[in-house]
């Protein structure tokens, strides 16, 4: 299936231009931004807007198809983050080093399936918050 063009810039538009897994600005990044299924077509998944988010190359080569993964606390089999059922606040923040903290089951499992924390992930993070880039949207480091 392929999403219109209207279906597109609707879905940019409500991300504000942003990753909605990572907080990243399509503007600080040098690869283009995905318009994502949350539930991918190959899980039941449809082109509709309430199935659709933005993601940044990185997150959304790293979720792939994925719709569960383990909680690297409890070890158990978890759903990820659905940016249209969920809060983002509720389920992640930035710490004052700019790695990203799974609060939940969902935003550990998250921010491990999606590999957020990774060391070039990381170090762009603090490049673009040097520059006053990251993170975009309302996301603030946590105390």
């Amino acid at each position: 299936m392929k999403l219109s063009k209207a279906q597109r810039q609707s879905v940019r538009k409500r991300a504000r231009n942003c990753c909605e897994y990572c907080q990243l600005s399509a503007a600080a990044s040098s690869l283009p931004f995905h318009v994502d299924h949350i539930v991918p077509v190959k899980h039941g998944g449809v082109d509709d807007i309430d199935n659709l988010c933005l993601a940044c190359y990185k997150c959304n080569a790293h979720k792939g198809h994925d719709l569960v993964g383990f909680d690297p606390l409890t070890n158990e089999i978890t759903r990820l983050y659905n940016p249209r059922k969920h809060i983002w606040d509720e389920h992640f923040g930035i710490q004052a080093d700019l790695q990203i903290e799974g609060r939940t089951p969902e935003g550990r499992t998250t921010v491990g399936i999606l590999q957020m924390n990774d060391v070039d992930r990381l170090e762009n993070r603090r490049i673009l918050a040097d520059l006053g880039e990251y993170p975009c949207d309302n996301a603030q480091p946590s105390p």
